[in-house]
């Protein structure tokens, strides 16, 4: 099988030369210039060696470095100019596999990885521990689609044979409609366990109060374990007022949230700030928008991300995939079967807004 490389380089003649050397070992490379980005890149294409520049123009690449530990067992091979011991022990103990100073030659990159190549990796995860955090998994999740006049709701996880941290969950009063979508990073029993902890801390004053306020209140409960277990969750958090279609949220580093118009055509929503956890003390700025008759919400997770080769593909699958079923419930199977290889999670939450003009029956 073809070995894939992930390349985290803010410098383009660097970046060119890694790639090149990479490519001509055998790699199927794939580039990043910064941090965040780089981190969407490791979860979608699940490298097998990550090439990674500490001196990153958003983040820093020891913090990169911890976050990818976090999810990836890729092989880290650190790639910077900042090679004093300390930097070095640094990302040695944030869980790179090697440190290449700057300036080094292709012979000695090609040594390295192939060196790196040599050293197994860790075991898998005992089925026994699979199955157990599977059924935490389906523990968190609500059993029936909340009703709301003038709306179809629905949602479902596709658990894979790697148990993620994915979960849904929704509340309404009849007047308004509450529902969350969150991905606690990382896989197996540890994953799931973060995840019932997120769950059980974002569920009280879920109507009560905005997207805005219940997440921040939420971050500084979590915020303290998360740092200290080197993991994050990151989510998308919408409250919709069932009258007028009038939507607030906040999506936490999740980025995987869409507003499909009536017309058919779509828009990601915008990212509110980090997943929790990721940085200490972050901050998240509601938005607000509007859900027009004819039109759906989608909420997705990463694993989706999996059987495409760029996010905007995915994006655009899952929104043909709401624009040609005939119900939400249909819509949201039509996503979930989008996958059939991801080695994560596939979650998705739809909310379709009636369209009385059109003789189209909701609730």
């Amino acid at each position: 099988m073809t070995r894939r490389a992930l390349i985290i380089e803010d410098n383009p003649d660097i970046r060119r030369l890694l790639e090149a050397t990479l490519t001509r070992q055998g790699f199927e490379a794939t580039s990043a210039g910064a941090g965040y980005p780089a981190l969407e890149t490791a979860r979608r294409v699940t490298p097998d060696l990550i090439t990674l520049d500490l001196g990153l123009p958003d983040l820093d690449g020891l913090e990169v470095c911890r976050t990818l530990r976090v999810f990836s067992n890729a092989y880290i091979l650190v790639v910077t100019a900042r090679a004093a011991e300390a930097d070095r022990l640094e990302a040695l103990d944030r869980g790179a596999d090697d440190v290449l100073a700057k300036p080094f030659s292709p012979r000695e990159l090609q040594a390295r990885v192939e060196a790196l190549f040599r050293r197994p990796r860790a075991a898998s995860v005992p089925e026994s521990e699979l199955q157990t955090a599977a059924r935490v998994q389906q523990g968190l999740l609500p059993e029936h689609a909340p009703n709301v006049p003038g709306y179809e709701i629905a949602g479902a996880c596709h658990p894979s044979r790697s148990v993620g941290g994915d979960f849904f969950d929704w509340e309404t009063d009849g007047a308004s409609l509450a529902f969350t979508l969150a991905d606690a990073m990382g896989k197996g029993m540890g994953a799931a366990l973060v995840a019932a902890t997120a769950r059980a801390v974002l569920r009280p004053g879920r109507l009560e109060q905005g997207p805005g306020a219940l997440v921040g209140t939420a971050a500084r409960a979590l915020e303290p374990d998360l740092l200290r277990l080197g993991s994050f969750v990151t989510l998308l958090h919408t409250r919709l007022d069932a009258a007028t279609g009038e939507f607030t949220y906040v999506d936490a580093g999740h980025g995987l949230g869409l507003l499909i118009h009536p017309d058919g055509m779509w828009e990601r929503l915008t990212t509110s700030g980090p997943p929790i956890g990721l940085l200490q003390g972050a901050e998240w700025t509601a938005h607000d928008s509007v859900l027009e008759p004819g039109g759906a919400l989608v909420a997705l997770s990463d694993g989706l991300l999996e059987a495409f080769p760029r996010v905007d593909e995915a994006l655009n699958a899952a929104a043909a995939a709401v624009l040609e079923a005939p119900d939400a419930d249909s819509a949201v199977r039509a996503i979930i079967d989008l996958d059939s290889t991801s080695q994560d999670d596939t979650t998705a939450i739809v909310v379709r807004r009636g369209d009385p003009a059109a003789g189209v029956a909701s609730g």
